[in-house]
């Protein structure tokens, strides 16, 4: 039987809950999914939005990622909880360091990769993980980076020089209405990372409520340009739904009234 895909379907997938252990001895929640019949051809290491503002490893896009991505793209996707982050999953140990203990989480989780033998590895950065993946990124065992709604507020213009040296893809999805950085000064931004390909998004808003599919799609040509792309939207075969009342205290609306932390010096 063919079903729609929708914003709760879960497709079939190998799901592990996994631990990652930091250099500084912070233990992380996450999860691993693969696809069920085959080895996956690349693999998407997730850096979550801030976790002072609902940030986490279950925030849409990335929900949505582990949900479908392994049967429909054949990649794995490991998302977790940085430091002192919650979700369904569990509660990862430590507090939020903005921005600098970080590193820590991001070394864990690529090295958690790189040992599962898990091919291609590409991060993933939304928002304030798009910062942690500029700033912690680039590791020799990363392929290269896809950034969603970076507001390169907390990385520097030394870490966007380390990238344009080092000549790793990097790709930045920029909303049309974003409420940090917008297409135009994204531009000249990343103008620093000759590579970096700045695809403006119309439309779009810095959540990408309502345009996860379009977000997947672009992901999925850049890291598995194999794959045929707009994904299907449909599903032939066992589909399973998620509970999406459990994310119902991370809305924007909850976070309205805290303020956005500022990066700290080292």
């Amino acid at each position: 039987m063919t079903n729609q895909i929708r914003a709760n379907s879960i497709l079939p997938a190998k799901r592990e809950d996994i631990e990652l252990h930091t250099a500084d001895g912070v233990t992380l929640v996450g999860e691993l999914a693969v696809p069920l019949d085959r080895p996956p051809v690349a693999t998407l290491v997730c850096l979550h939005p801030l976790p002072t503002h609902g940030g986490m490893m279950d925030s849409h896009v990335y929900r949505k990622a582990a949900w479908r991505l392994p049967a429909l793209a054949g990649l794995a996707v490991l998302r977790f909880n940085t430091r002192g982050t919650s979700s369904v999953r569990g509660t990862s140990g430590g507090a939020f360091a903005a921005g600098v203990d970080e590193r820590y989480d991001v070394a864990a989780a690529i090295e958690y990769a790189e040992f599962a033998d898990l091919p291609d590895i590409w991060l993933l950065g939304w928002s304030f993980g798009t910062d942690l993946t500029l700033m912690y990124g680039l590791d020799p065992a990363v392929t290269g980076a896809v950034l969603l709604s970076p507001p390169l507020r907390f990385s520097r213009p030394e870490h966007l020089a380390a990238w344009a040296a080092d000549g790793k893809p990097v790709t930045a999805l920029i909303p049309e209405f974003d409420d940090y950085l917008r297409p135009a000064e994204a531009a000249e931004r990343f103008a620093a990372i000759p590579q970096a390909e700045v695809v403006p998004m119309p439309g779009a808003k810095h959540l990408w409520v309502g345009d996860a599919e379009k977000v997947l799609d672009e992901v999925v040509r850049r890291v598995a340009p194999g794959v045929p792309t707009p994904l299907p939207r449909t599903w032939d075969g066992p589909m399973e739904t998620g509970d999406m009342n459990a994310y119902a205290d991370r809305t924007v609306a909850a976070f309205a009234d805290v303020d956005v932390p500022k990066p700290l010096r080292d």
